[in-house]
């Protein structure tokens, strides 16, 4: 890893997980990010590293400059990386913090129910098989 990347960890269980890491990648101003899913020895590590307890992950992380994102200021984060006009769903973090994140556990909270679990890999391709983290 180099010290600039930032790391999303996300449940790799999740369909809305998944088809959310191949859009970042397909939108992202440049090809920065690394990935890790929270079920894995990788993701397990950079959990607790992070002070998490990789045991109760109910949520998306991204890691960043020794910083810690969760729920929807890991999204505001992550919106950051993106290419235009997707950047601009940064403006949400003019929202007070226990609004955005009411929303994020209420999409999270039925995320398996509705959107289901993957049938395929979310390493589709090279491109993004190469930017995650396996131990």
């Amino acid at each position: 890893m180099r010290p600039d990347d930032d790391v999303v960890l996300f449940d790799g269980d999740c369909s809305l997980c998944a088809r959310s890491v191949r859009f970042v990648v397909a939108h992202e101003a440049e090809p920065r990010l690394r990935f890790a899913r929270l079920q894995s020895a990788a993701g397990s590590r950079l959990m607790r590293e992070a002070g998490m307890d990789p045991e109760n992950a109910t949520t998306f992380v991204v890691l960043s400059r020794g910083r810690v994102y969760v729920k929807s200021d890991a999204a505001i984060r992550l919106s950051a990386h993106l290419r235009w006009p997707w950047k601009l769903l940064g403006v949400l973090g003019w929202i007070p913090r226990p609004l955005r994140d009411w929303a994020y556990d209420r999409v999270a909270g039925n995320r398996y129910r509705v959107f289901g679990r993957p049938t395929a890999c979310v390493l589709a391709t090279p491109e993004i098989g190469a930017r995650f983290i396996e131990e």
